[in-house]
């Protein structure tokens, strides 16, 4: 069965980090593109970050260059979102996704496969 678990998520006081983890299990990455999503309560979900199949090319929403980082370990199957200098508007649920084909893109409408969710919260 295939299947996306995120975690890493929970709370953390604003200027803080966390690395969220999105691991797959009944397929390979390889073939995918990964994107990160985050849905905040009473918003639209959002495109966060996101990386190509070969891991040669990412992007990221202008929101939160420079302070997020994705990345993919293909040995674990694995594709984590480094998230620093976090603010309490990066609070809400964040999600992963594999788009067939190996592209990404920011847009939802994009995507094949979904994770769960887990929560994160910035808060003092």
């Amino acid at each position: 069965q295939l299947q996306l678990v995120e975690s890493g998520g929970g709370l953390v006081q604003p200027g803080g980090s966390l690395r969220l983890s999105c691991a797959a299990s009944g397929f390979t990455l390889d073939s995918y593109g990964i994107g990160w999503f985050r849905q905040a309560p009473g918003k639209e979900r959002e495109g966060v970050s996101y990386i190509r199949n070969s891991g040669l090319f990412t992007n990221s929403a202008d929101s939160v260059k420079g302070r997020f980082t994705i990345s993919r370990d293909r040995a674990k199957n694995t594709v984590y979102l480094q998230m620093n200098s976090l603010k309490p508007e990066d609070t809400a649920v964040y999600y992963c996704a594999a788009r067939k084909g190996g592209l990404g893109g920011l847009d939802p409408r994009l995507y094949d496969y979904w994770g769960q969710g887990t929560q994160v919260t910035v808060s003092s």
